[in-house]
């Protein structure tokens, strides 16, 4: 059984992030609100955590498209390939915001992604995902929770969304209503920015 906590946007209660960071630690699951889509993430450093996560998308954890919601920018090489001076002033302008960066992955990156060319990152300008990040100390590693309903592809409500995974997640924040349009992709892993997938992000930031 999931445990539902309300927390505010506008001043999260450090009490109740302390008892998210908790529960992250410890190798739960949870669902969090994002400037986007509600996201079900867990602890970079929890290997049985990524595999959970894994295991609930139907996926290899290897070759998982999964995002990695850090606070800022200031823990980026520990993840990703020195970037040239264009690309970080455009991380700069467009973060924290509504986009995910595909970004050319270091040497350090944690194990199960140790093969892979690129992560994803994301820095969503949403207070209790900042918050979050920042008391655990190191990034989460984050997916969006898809809707098998066509019409409907995300649940914005978290009533419905604990409804639903109740039993598959330690902890449901409820964050207020989630949007339901996802993050936009850019990848600039290349030589040129290239959109992979127009969402809430505003392409005006190019």
């Amino acid at each position: 059984m999931a445990e539902l906590v309300r927390i505010y946007e506008e001043n999260p209660n450090p009490k109740e992030i302390r008892k998210v960071v908790d529960v992250l630690k410890r190798g739960g699951l949870i669902i969090y609100p994002t400037d986007t889509v509600y996201g079900l993430g867990c602890d970079i450093t929890n290997i049985k955590a990524l595999e959970k996560i894994a295991r609930i998308k139907g996926v290899k954890l290897e070759k998982s498209n999964f995002s990695f919601i850090c606070h800022d920018l200031s823990n980026l090489s520990d993840y990703v390939k020195q970037i040239d001076t264009t690309t970080f002033k455009i991380l700069k302008r467009a973060l924290p915001g509504a986009y995910t960066f595909i970004l050319p992955g270091s040497k350090s990156l944690p194990h199960p992604f140790k093969k892979r060319k690129t992560v994803g990152i994301r820095v969503p300008d949403n207070s209790i995902a900042l918050e979050i990040v920042q008391q655990l100390g190191n990034p989460i590693v984050s997916t969006s929770i898809r809707d098998e309903d066509e019409i409907i592809e995300y649940t914005t409500d978290p009533e419905l969304i604990l409804e639903k995974w109740d039993s598959l997640v330690d902890l449901v924040i409820d964050g207020g209503y989630g949007d339901n349009e996802a993050s936009t992709v850019i990848d600039l892993s290349g030589d040129t920015p290239e959109i992979i997938r127009e969402g809430k992000g505003s392409l005006e930031i190019f």
